[in-house]
Parts: C-alpha cells; structure tokens; sequence
C-alpha cells in the first residue's frame, strides 16, 4: 500500500523511540535508568485529581465544545491576566488535547505550501514536523551554546526572507533550559513587527524557572505585539498531569477560529474529564509547583556538577524546565568493543547498551555534539545513572 509522501518526511520520536527501547530492555530483565521522557515523577496532586473523580461522579463524561468548557475558558483567560498580563476573550482561547495538539493544529491553520518557519536550534523533536505537515519549510537557525544557545537579533535577521510566515519560541527551552529575559525578548519582538512575523510561544515549562527568574513572554515586550503572538500553554509539565492531556492556545480571534475548525476535524472536544480537572489546576491551591520546582532545583544542581566532573563532557546550567544538555563532544573518537563513538547516536547507543541508561541524542533536536537528559526523575536514579556514565566513559578509549 503506497503511503502519502508527508510520512517519508516525518521522522518518529526519538525521544519516545529511546522510552520504548528502554522499557523493551527493562521487560527483558535489565535495570535501566531513563533520562529520555520528559515527565514529572511526581504524582498529579489530589486536589485535582479528585476534581477529575468528582467529574465522573456526576456524570460530566459527554461531548463538550469543541474548543473547551467555557469554565476552563474562563480560568485560562485568569491565569493569562494574573501570572502574564495578557487579556483575552472566550473566543481567542482554544482548549486542546495536550499543547502538542494545540501546536500542531496551529501549523495547519497558519501554514501553507512555500512559507518558512524559523525553528530556532537546538529545537524540541515535533517543530520541524509540524511545519513540514503542513507543506511549509522549517528555516533551521542554530543558536550558539556560548550564547547560552538564544538566538541573537543578527541571527534572527539574518535568516528573515520574503517567506518568512512564523518562528517558534520555547522559553523554557526543551531541550536546553535557555530562558530568555524580556528585553532579550524585546530586541527579537522589534524584528518580528518590522517583517510581520507571527511569534508562537510555546510557555509549558514556564512555571519551572530557577535561580529567583521571572518568567517572560514575547506578548509582554510591546504593545503591538499580543496581536502577533500565539501564545501555547498546558497542565502537563507544571501540574504533573502528561496523560491528561489538556493543552491550550490563546490569541488572534480568527486564528483561534480556524484551529477550531480544524480541531472540530480531527479531535472534537478535548476530554471532558480531563478539562474539570484542569479547571482545578488552574483554579486551586498552587502550592504543589513550589514543591516540584524545589526539588527539581536540587536534582539540576547534583547532575549539573556530576557531569562537569567527567572527563570529556561539559553541561550549562539550565535556567528553566528539568533538562539538561551537556556537550559530548569531547567523546568522539573513542571506542570500547570495537565500536567508536562518533556522534551523539553512537554515544547514547552505548549508553544505553553497556551502562543501562537512557539519554537522547543531541541530533534530535538539531546539534550532534550533545545530548539531553530528563532530571524530572528521582535523585536515587539520577544517582546511579550519573555513576553508571562516570564509569562507561573511563571504559571508552582514544
């Protein structure tokens, strides 16, 4: 059966594809530790949790709009005004089944056959895809890790052609924790308006910052800039709640009119359980992220130090979400078994082969010479796992 050319062009998750080869390997015995997925190991609080069994109780289990309760709308739109300082309608909020889905569905509303959309490097796994699943062309721009890999206003502008529709912002960065302040933001906002450039600010780690940072969006740089901003959020990261999947968007009436249409397509309504529970999230007592954060912060500290301890790999401090990306570069050209270490495929293969641990290869997310690993994990495996790489690389020789 010929399949439609858009797969051939489509790559799977690497970082879902090391998840699974590692879960095959623990089936078969083998006591893996996972830096691949980025999931909180946190339980989602009770808070919310009930609210989603109090949804189920009461029979809340129908078809909902197609792009949300107007209760989780609502509570959206309060927590863009009070954490943001943004201010939105009912209608310029889409709810949808995860920010994945939101992201993706934004592609096929704005995107079409000949626009670029600049996808700043190292870049999470699905931007790439969402633009070429809409016909579009991905404009790649690789940032500088001596820059602490943001893009500069001279890269940006550099990269800018007649063609130019988007380009995606992830501040927190997956998969390097780069976070940008808000007058490097503005520097980028006034190239933007200047070529009338749509920002899709994509913010789901934006409650996971350290160090005393505040968190910024695009939209808050200039008053102009709201209306050229599409700003992406969820409960996933911050409420510990991935497999509920409630994700949402918020900005320009007819975007928002358009991702509805298309999710009205492809989805219908996000669940409704789920949405009761998120209203909760958004609503309800907040101290469970200051838990979260708190302990992610001391997780970022150990693993940040461990790996500049090991020779031949350098890692920044990440500003915000629980990833690290350290640079392996000094690894390549050694070999164990025959096999050499060339790239970072190669590193996370023998990771993962002879140290049972998972890590993600840096080529993934646009730049070979890392690889990223998921602290949002307990410190006992970040632990072991940290003194497993120790020892695989004192094995590897030049």
């Amino acid at each position: 059966m010929k399949l439609a050319t858009r797969v051939e062009r489509v790559k799977p998750s690497p970082t879902l594809a090391i998840t699974a080869k590692a879960a095959a390997m623990r089936r078969d015995g083998r006591d893996v530790i996972g830096f691949g997925a980025g999931e909180p190991d946190f339980d989602t609080p009770e808070n919310i949790k009930n609210a989603g069994i109090n949804a189920i109780n009461e029979g809340f289990t129908k078809y909902t709009a197609v792009g949300g309760i107007d209760e989780l709308k609502d509570a959206i739109i309060k927590k863009l005004h009070n954490d943001n300082g943004l201010t939105y309608e009912r209608a310029e909020i889409v709810v949808s089944c995860g920010a994945k889905h939101t992201l993706y569905n934004i592609g096929q509303a704005l995107f079409d056959a000949g626009d670029e959309v600049i996808v700043p490097a190292p870049y999470w796994v699905s931007y790439p895809a969402f633009v070429v699943l809409a016909d579009a062309s991905p404009v790649i721009l690789e940032t500088k890790e001596s820059e602490g890999f943001k893009i500069t206003p001279d890269q940006l502008r550099a990269v800018i052609t007649d063609r130019t529709k988007a380009i995606y912002i992830n501040s927190p960065s997956n998969p390097t924790g780069a976070a940008y302040t808000l007058a490097e933001l503005r520097a980028l906002a006034d190239i933007l308006v200047d070529h009338g450039i749509i920002a899709i600010s994509d913010d789901i780690y934006e409650k996971i910052v350290y160090d005393g940072r505040s968190f910024c969006n695009i939209a808050n740089t200039r008053a102009d800039m709201q209306a050229r901003t599409i700003v992406v959020n969820g409960v996933s990261k911050s409420y510990a709640m991935t497999g509920w999947r409630i994700g949402y968007a918020a900005g320009p009436r007819d975007v928002m009119g358009a991702v509805t249409k298309i999710q009205s397509q492809n989805t219908s309504n996000p669940t409704s359980i789920s949405q009761m529970a998120a209203v909760e999230a958004l609503t309800g007592d907040q101290g469970s992220i200051d838990i979260m954060v708190a302990e992610y912060a001391k997780r970022r500290e150990f693993i940040v130090g461990y790996l500049n301890g090991i020779q031949g790999i350098s890692c920044l401090n990440p500003e915000g979400a629980f990833y690290v990306f350290p640079n392996v570069k000094g690894l390549f050209g050694t070999a164990h078994g025959g096999k050499t270490i060339s790239n970072s495929v190669d590193l996370a293969d023998y990771l993962l082969d002879e140290a049972n641990v998972a890590v993600v290869p840096g080529i993934a997310f646009g730049n070979d010479n890392h690889v990223r690993l998921s602290y949002a994990t307990s410190m006992a495996n970040i632990e072991k796992g940290m003194e497993r790489i120790a020892r695989a690389v004192m094995n590897l020789q030049r």
